[in-house]
């Protein structure tokens, strides 16, 4: 029987630790043993998360300050490793969808979707990995994805979510053959949509979910928890020989 990996002493960094997804990766991950660090630019939801995670027992930190800027993101690391002394996992979930029309969509929401979906990861990455190898940690990333990454999606118009979550995928794979030789993995997942408020727009329009329902298998949206497990997984010893894969949390949605 497999044994639910341990992790513990180990710091995870969740960038957009305060969306319900990645509160809910930084609680299965503290369950697991490991000590967390939440960045995110919204301080007030990161108390709110951070709290949780104490009332749990959960050895939590938080930073907030803006991902899309090097030397936030550095003070974020900077403030981490002096809690922590180190750092052994990175999950990035940081994540915006405007959901509008290509033809008029403003340039300044096109700009503001790379540097939150796509900016933000470099710069999480390298800072972390900077830090791995100083320390000769073998470590591991796991990027927040979307099955909009792999698919044109087509129930309605979200070119720059599309096409950022599709840079993250190959991010991810070059990533991983870049810094596989120093022992440190990198993966990520392709949730399908999520019951979260990041789709509670969607959620409104009854319309909308029942063809977001004709379009998945399983026939639902996914569990924040759900994404979350296949988070862990990839953090953990059970992927010890899995690098550079994208894992579609999708209930069906990329198989047709």
């Amino acid at each position: 029987m497999m044994q639910v990996p341990s992790l513990a002493g180990q710091v995870a960094i969740i960038t957009g630790g305060a969306g319900a997804i990645g509160a809910a990766i930084a609680l299965a991950l503290g369950q697991s043993g490991a000590r967390i660090a939440l960045w995110d630019q919204n301080a007030s939801a990161l108390d709110l998360v951070a709290a949780e995670l104490a009332a749990q027992g959960i050895e939590c930190r938080t930073h907030a300050g803006d991902l899309t800027q090097e030397d936030q993101v550095e003070a974020a690391a900077a403030a981490t490793l002096s809690a922590f002394g180190r750092i052994d996992m990175l999950v990035t979930a940081t994540g915006i969808s405007p959901r509008e029309d290509a033809i008029t969509q403003p340039l300044q929401n096109w700009q503001r979707s790379l540097d939150v979906n796509m900016t933000s990861v470099f710069l999480a990455s390298r800072i972390a990995v900077r830090q791995m190898l100083a320390r000769g940690i073998r470590g591991r990333i796991v990027h927040l994805g979307s099955i909009m990454g792999l698919s044109g999606g087509g129930l309605y118009p979200n070119l720059a979510y599309h096409a950022t979550k599709g840079a993250v995928v190959n991010m991810t794979r070059a990533m991983a053959c870049e810094w596989a030789p120093h022992g440190i993995r990198v993966n990520s997942v392709a949730p399908t949509w999520v019951d979260t408020p990041f789709i509670g727009a969607l959620k409104a329009d009854p319309e909308a979910m029942r063809r977001i329902a004709e379009v998945t298998p399983l026939g639902r949206i996914a569990k924040p928890e759900e994404v979350a497990q296949g988070v862990v997984f990839l953090l953990g010893d059970h992927s010890a020989m899995i690098t550079g894969h994208t894992l579609p949390i999708d209930g069906g949605f990329l198989a047709k």
